[in-house]
């Protein structure tokens, strides 16, 4: 049996040929990560995928899952949730992608690295709301494990400034009912608005607020034009 670690990028693009071959040849190649459960925002979804498309079978030995042992700890509800990854590193990347989770009816799940963790903490707070329940796990299932829990303006503050290690898990509670106003939705426009067109504008914001495009679109276009 072969066991093999892949390393993102070109490395694993690299291995991977090597390993199709030894399946190629009737041998059993094992994909072990250096952490959680394999192919869950992980390398080795490519090798994954090259042996599906090659027809030889992907049998999976569960292992521990950093996403679900998160929720399990986390006190927000379970009934329903969403691992949406890692959030882009770009400024207006991570901003579209926060304004699509906003409004999602169900817990959310991401990771991040602990050099980002504040900035998305405090990301989060402003674009969902201080008042929205959250927990960050760190380094779970290890001697280290530690879970902080509270709203994501506490927990903002909490990690302001805070020097933060390990494998990072971070849930975000559903939203409530929202009463969305004039104010507000100026608001959110100017602050699309500097980040990109009109278009984007609107569909960012008709996005993170529920609201009808066109509707939103028409008022983008005043408020460019009035400023």
């Amino acid at each position: 049996m072969n066991t093999a670690t892949v390393a993102p990028g070109p490395a694993a693009a690299a291995v991977r040929p090597r390993l199709l071959r030894a399946l190629k040849d009737g041998r059993s190649v094992a994909y072990a990560p250096e952490a959680g459960t394999p192919l869950i925002a992980d390398p080795g979804f490519q090798l994954g995928r090259a042996a599906i498309a090659e027809g030889f079978a992907v049998l999976a030995a569960p292992g521990p899952s950093a996403v679900l042992a998160a929720l399990t700890v986390s006190g927000l509800p379970s009934d329903r949730f969403l691992f949406a990854g890692f959030p882009p590193t770009g400024a207006g990347d991570r901003a579209r992608f926060l304004a699509e989770l906003r409004q999602v009816p169900a817990t959310l799940i991401l990771y991040e690295s602990p050099k980002r963790i504040n900035r998305l903490l405090t990301e989060m707070a402003d674009a969902f709301g201080k008042d929205r329940l959250a927990a960050v796990c760190r380094e779970l299932t290890k001697r280290f494990e530690d879970v902080s829990r509270g709203t994501l303006g506490q927990l903002s503050e909490a990690f302001a400034g805070r020097a933060v290690k390990g494998e990072i898990v971070v849930l975000v509670d559903r939203p409530g009912d929202r009463v969305v106003d004039q104010a507000s939705i100026e608001t959110a426009l100017r602050d699309a608005l500097a980040r990109g067109s009109v278009k984007d504008a609107a569909a960012e914001v008709s996005a993170a607020l529920n609201l009808p495009r066109k509707d939103v679109y028409r008022m983008a276009l005043q408020l460019a034009e009035r400023e």
